[in-house]
């Protein structure tokens, strides 16, 4: 009887994750269709009835992820899991993070190809045939994340956990729907950026809707990456072997392996989108930078993938050589390890994106700074790799640390707290300086006889925004080695 309050519980607990966090994506993405929609009818009012049938296909696309999430509520609610193991109290709210936090990006991102396909016939009214096909392909692929995140539900609800250890198996289940559903967030969203952006591309250039087309799959493809990174550690956290493996600390390795992946997903995702996005923008201003674009497009991608592969790598070694043996001291470690280059991983890989993209931008305000955008594009993104380094040293130090001293609770907090410290504190420097190196592309673009110029004064102020993250880095060597 007690384990079917337990599961119950956590079947319950899972259904609210699940439609809370799945209702929030979708209706905003909605939202934007419904709002360009609006405008557009202002613009051309005798073109409002095919304006209303575009937004409602385009609504209808974006629900998707909002219905996918409804369905595994309903399955968590009048399913009974407990037959099937303790373990699945667990499994219901992996299954519920899955597909709640999953849902948001896929939804939202889909609103961006609806607004500006709706907008774009507004502007070129005889493209709408194509216009809401080129809308459609893009929609679906930012679904992807979604899917994505739904299978992971459905292995969660349907595998069969009966005879397993309740932990460290439940922490699994847990980190599986933590990774999977974080980890969506970023490409669905990333993805949408990169399809509004073609379409309103393909409305400013129409007869450039097949190059336009192919830039945005490979974007939005790439743009997948991590996404595809998040469902790997998912598997192997959901299908790993447990048995015989101590309860503690080993649960906090998996738990951390989760949210190292899952939120190291979201900043390389959605700046990867970003990058595809104004390589689209690029194309549809200046056709004759469509040639080199996609390969610049792609520098950009690779390089701002940097950080997701941090996250992935940490992931893997926690799981695999993570401490199966050790008190409270490696527990709170090892969740630290998590958090510290997952949340860092969150502000590099975004400002590599922003950087990406301007640089994309400005090879069409003067195409023969090519090669000197390309220079500018990889120093500012190097540079802006260094707050997600001080993440991975302070992970790696904290995974592979000495926990031989005596187990206090202060301790413990304080090895947990320099992980947080030096993940949060890793955000803004790392946007920050990718919007410093944005903002360097683009006056190259400008002025490209003043290059030497605009590099010192990059370089210079990046050096000034990484100070926050040395702060962040000094405070999680005292919390780890002083304390």
């Amino acid at each position: 009887m007690e384990t079917v309050f337990i599961v119950k519980a956590g079947q319950y607990l899972g259904a609210g994750l699940a439609m809370g966090f799945g209702a929030i994506g979708a209706a905003l993405g909605e939202g934007l269709t419904a709002g360009y929609a609006n405008v557009s009818i202002s613009r051309r009012p005798a073109n409002s009835p095919a304006f209303t049938r575009n937004m409602l296909v385009a609504q209808a696309v974006a629900e998707t992820s909002a219905i996918f999430a409804l369905m595994v509520a309903i399955l968590l609610v009048f399913t009974d899991l407990s037959p099937r193991g303790l373990c699945n109290w667990a499994a219901a709210i992996g299954a519920g993070l899955s597909i709640g936090l999953g849902s948001f990006g896929s939804g939202l991102g889909a609103g961006y190809p609806g607004a500006q396909a709706i907008w774009g016939v507004s502007r070129q009214p005889e493209t709408a045939g194509t216009m809401t096909t080129t809308m459609l392909i893009g929609q679906a692929v930012c679904q992807t994340p979604a899917i994505f995140a739904l299978v992971i539900a459905f292995i969660l609800i349907f595998k069969d956990f009966t005879g397993l250890p309740s932990w460290p198996t439940s922490a699994a289940l847990i980190g599986a729907g933590l990774a999977m559903g974080l980890g969506a967030i970023g490409s669905g969203w990333g993805g949408g950026h990169a399809g509004g952006a073609a379409c309103e591309g393909f409305a400013r250039q129409p007869r450039l809707r097949g190059t336009l087309m192919t830039t945005m799959l490979v974007g939005q493809a790439v743009s997948q990456t991590p996404a595809i990174f998040a469902l790997v550690i998912a598997f192997l956290l959901i299908f790993k072997d447990l048995s015989g493996i101590p309860a503690w600390p080993y649960s906090a390795c998996l738990l951390g392996a989760g949210l190292a992946v899952g939120f190291g997903a979201i900043g390389s995702g959605l700046g990867n989108g970003l990058n595809a996005s104004s390589a689209c923008t690029a194309i549809s201003r200046e056709s004759g930078a469509a040639k080199g674009m996609l390969t610049f497009m792609l520098v950009g991608q690779a390089v701002g993938q940097t950080p997701a592969i941090f996250a992935l790598l940490l992931s893997l070694m926690l799981v695999t050589v993570g401490p199966t043996e050790g008190n409270l001291l490696v527990t709170m470690a090892m969740i630290g390890a998590g958090l510290s280059i997952g949340l860092g991983a969150i502000g590099s890989g975004l400002g590599n994106g922003v950087n990406g993209g301007s640089a994309c931008l400005g090879i069409t305000r003067s195409s023969e700074t090519s090669q000197g955008m390309m220079t500018f594009m990889l120093v500012g993104q190097a540079v802006g790799q260094t707050p997600v380094i001080f993440s991975l040293m302070v992970s790696l130090m904290l995974l592979f640390g000495n926990y031989s001293g005596v187990a206090t609770l202060p301790a413990a907090i304080a090895l947990l707290s320099a992980g947080i410290s030096m993940g949060f504190g890793a955000i803004g420097p790392g946007y920050g300086n990718g919007i410093v190196g944005a903002a360097a592309c683009e006056a190259l673009g400008e002025r490209p006889d003043q290059a030497g110029l605009l590099m010192r004064t990059m370089l210079i102020a990046q050096a000034v925004a990484q100070s926050t993250a040395i702060y962040a880095l000094v405070i999680a060597f005292v919390l780890m080695f002083v304390v």
